[in-house]
């Protein structure tokens, strides 16, 4: 493909953070290139790469529509504020690099762009693997990235898809390393006002961790994020081993929706997902525990 060269500023940025995942950052790139084509001027892309020691020269080559910048500080927080800062258009989407955006995610986005404050788009889930799917699949294919809910029960949108403007971002202040920046950041905007809504139509897919490592490595980030995210301090620690306790009785209280599912298969993808279910809410409780009692 030819590079693009916007000719004005752009009206929305395609914030791509990533991080030594290169056949899914190659799936995202070339899932966008041709809606970048059809959006012409009308969009900037920058890949807000976190010093990943592999070659990205060929990805730089087969995309040259897409700026990649190199952001040293680790964490996925630090790569979307430097992408933010390497661009320059009214309204901002972020996408994650291991996402593959609909064939008209862009469309809908600057469509959708300035008529919200805070937008979160729908996020589905794929398999990477033949069936049957294991136990960490099954489980996610049932609880992962339950946008809708987020937003209207919870408060927050998961920033691997969301879109807002640079005004608000800018008032709102930057995503912070270390927390759960989604929650975090969403919970910031919110607080100073600003709306948050759920589309359906702005729609992405994420693969399923595909086993118990990839997934407890998943949930023991967020759990770290989310026991800072609470406060350290002893009442906010007490706090905290109590929500620990409900963690742990969440398990047998959700083995009927994934027992129920028609998202999956089989009795075999049932039963696994629901093992999974209970060893993770077990393991989330135990590493909670640990937490509040160590205070880190």
């Amino acid at each position: 493909m030819s590079e693009f060269i916007p000719q004005s500023q752009p009206d929305l940025a395609v914030v791509i953070p990533h991080y030594n995942d290169l056949v899914r950052l190659g799936k995202c790139l070339d899932a966008l290139a041709p809606q970048v084509v059809t959006a012409g001027a009308a969009v900037e892309v920058v890949v807000a790469d976190n010093d990943t020691p592999a070659d990205l020269d060929p990805l730089r080559a087969a995309h040259l529509w897409a700026r990649f910048v190199t952001e040293t500080t680790k964490g996925a927080a630090a790569a979307r504020n430097r992408g933010v800062a390497e661009t320059s258009a009214r309204h901002l989407a972020f996408l994650d690099s291991d996402c593959v955006p609909g064939p008209d995610w862009l469309s809908t986005a600057l469509a959708l762009a300035g008529t919200a404050d805070v937008i979160g788009g729908r996020i589905d889930t794929f398999d990477e693997t033949p069936a049957p799917r294991s136990g960490a699949e099954a489980f996610e294919t049932v609880f992962a990235f339950c946008q809708k809910s987020y937003i209207e029960e919870k408060g927050f949108s998961v920033t691997a898809n969301l879109v807002t403007s640079r005004a608000v971002f800018e008032d709102v202040g930057p995503m912070i390393v270390g927390l759960s920046e989604d929650m975090d950041w969403c919970f910031r905007a919110t607080a100073k006002g600003y709306g948050l809504i759920y589309r359906d139509d702005l729609a992405v897919s994420h693969p399923t961790r595909q086993d118990w490592p990839a997934l407890a490595k998943k949930w023991r980030r967020t759990t770290l994020e989310g026991f800072h995210l609470n406060g350290t301090s002893p009442v906010e620690r007490a706090k905290w081993a109590l929500r620990a306790l409900a963690v742990a009785a969440s398990g047998p209280a959700h083995l009927p929706k994934v027992l129920g599912s028609d998202k999956l298969r089989d009795s075999t993808e049932k039963k696994r997902g629901a093992a999974t279910l209970l060893r993770l809410r077990a393991a989330r409780a135990q590493w909670m525990l640990a937490q509040a009692l160590r205070g880190a």
